[in-house]
């Protein structure tokens, strides 16, 4: 089980390793999830928040078992939409983008901030939708790649041998006309050909174009000896390529917002309407089995079976990750016009989304229903009870992210999968040197973040981020050239290449 998870890790809508993806569905893979055994794939990477844990993997589960119920009653089952909150770098993020890569789900992160209320320059709210299923059909056309990539390479390499030698222009022939006497052909030259049905008399013409087919049969076989391994990557080739116009610099009457207004889709759509030219270049062989690879996928493929199975999959299990939602929330003081009825128009413009509705995208209607939101931020300023009351009433779930101490940065650079201590080691080790960490140069670390969140703003778990480069800033930038097999990171290490950027209030702000 924890192999096949493992490898299931790597799907995601931001996918990892495609080579590694799951034939089985996402549905087939969730039957053999429970909530505990999803915490324990969160746990790998994500330390500690087991409550917001808890309430993700029970959101996710529902995902399945809300599949499993009989139809009528499936659609009256909402997704348990949720509220992470806490400050930063406590693994909120993390958390959302961790979910989604299990579930093999479409995905999408969007910053609440960007949105604008209707009649405002700016994104509006349904484009996050867009984005989603944007994100979906890239994922299941990556899915139908893999399943033809193996026919669309045999078909590009018979297509660069053909460029490699083509085939010879036919030579002009003779005529003798339908009514020509047998004498036509008395002068002609003829052989005996011994085949199967014994001696037969043949053109010496037609032998000579046997004669020059097999040569060239075999010279092609040579080729495709020789791209196989590679050794014609360098050489030259001229193919056809198709160019879109771009859209850039034409006079559109989008007001004044211009192009940076526009919305994405839009311009998609217009780039698709514009015809497409023919080029011939002349590339190498490596670039133009690049090109005609990506061609045969195109014609293997069936986008609009693509499509749909790419609606389905952002309405039933799409995820979409609100984050710093307390940006457009502010005190309810009901102080007069300004900032704060814009950031409330925002609230009312994102309500009918999460309870549901029907966007237009440039696939099709699309519907979010049964989209799970998972909404994140710190409120600080705001708390969650100013947002409007809809709006709360579409979040039923809230999970509140504990602060990180110098415990849980102990834990944080050593137990994950993808820890940061794991990430330096293997950086090193591309030099031929060594890095090892000892259990008090890392408590050190550690209890330098702590102190260094403490006095200045805290960051969380992204201030070990800024330490360990900090401290290893000199060895990084030594080797190679420096003659360094194994590097200690120690106590007294960290000490001597930290303590001074720690004790110097001038210069911590330095490093965040």
């Amino acid at each position: 089980m924890e192999n096949s998870s493992e490898q299931r890790l790597s799907v995601s809508a931001d996918t990892e390793t495609p080579d590694e993806r799951q034939d089985e569905s996402h549905e087939e893979w969730l039957d053999q999830l429970t909530p505990r055994q999803i915490v324990a794939e969160l746990d790998k990477y994500i330390v500690g928040q087991d409550e917001a844990k808890k309430s993700v993997a029970i959101a996710l589960r529902n995902r399945w078992r809300r599949q499993r119920v009989e139809e009528e009653l499936r659609e009256e089952i909402l997704p348990n939409n949720l509220i992470l909150i806490g400050p930063t770098g406590v693994g909120k993020t993390e958390i959302a983008r961790r979910l989604a890569r299990l579930a093999g789900a479409p995905f999408v992160k969007v910053e609440a901030s960007k949105y604008t209320e209707v009649g405002y320059v700016g994104r509006d709210v349904e484009s996050m939708i867009r984005d989603l299923v944007d994100v979906a059909v890239n994922m299941v056309r990556a899915e139908r790649e893999d399943d033809v990539e193996e026919l669309a390479d045999e078909r590009t390499a018979e297509r660069l041998l053909n460029l490699l030698l083509p085939k010879p222009a036919p030579g002009p022939s003779v005529n003798v006309g339908p009514a020509a006497p047998p004498e036509a052909d008395e002068g002609r030259p003829h052989v005996f050909v011994v085949g199967a049905e014994g001696a037969e008399a043949r053109d010496a013409g037609a032998v000579v174009d046997e004669g020059i087919e097999a040569r060239r049969e075999r010279t092609r076989e040579k080729l495709r000896t020789l791209l196989k391994d590679g050794k014609l990557e360098e050489r030259e080739v001229e193919i056809e390529v198709s160019q879109t116009p771009s859209i850039e610099g034409m006079v559109l009457p989008m007001g004044g917002g211009g192009m940076e207004g526009m919305d994405h889709n839009f311009t998609e759509m217009l780039q698709d309407m514009l015809p497409k030219r023919k080029k011939r270049r002349t590339v190498s062989v490596a670039e133009a089995r690049r090109i005609l690879v990506q061609d045969e996928m195109d014609r293997l493929i069936d986008m609009d079976e693509v499509v749909n199975e790419a609606l389905i999959r952002a309405e039933d299990t799409g995820i979409v990750f609100l984050d710093e939602i307390d940006k457009i929330v502010g005190e309810r003081s009901g102080s007069g016009p300004g900032p704060d009825v814009s950031r409330e128009g925002v609230q009312r413009d994102i309500l009918p989304i999460v309870e549901g509705s029907t966007v237009q995208t440039k696939y099709g209607l699309v519907r979010t229903d049964h989209m799970l939101f998972v909404a994140a931020g710190a409120f600080h300023v705001a708390k969650p009870a100013d947002m409007i009351p809809e709006l709360q009433g579409r979040f039923p779930i809230r999970v509140e992210l504990k602060s990180l101490g110098e415990e849980d940065f102990v834990r944080i650079l050593q137990e994950p999968k993808n820890a940061l201590v794991h990430q330096y080691t293997a950086l090193v080790e591309t030099e031929g040197a060594t890095l090892e960490f000892t259990e008090e140069g890392i408590a050190e670390v550690a209890r330098l973040a702590a102190v260094l969140n403490d006095q200045m703003e805290n960051i969380g778990a992204r201030r070990l981020q800024t330490v360990l480069t900090t401290l290893l800033e000199s060895v990084l930038y030594g080797l190679p050239e420096d003659d360094l097999r194994k590097i200690l990171v120690d106590r007294d290490f960290v000490r001597d290449n930290l303590s001074a950027i720690v004790d110097d209030a001038d210069l911590r702000r330095y490093i965040l």
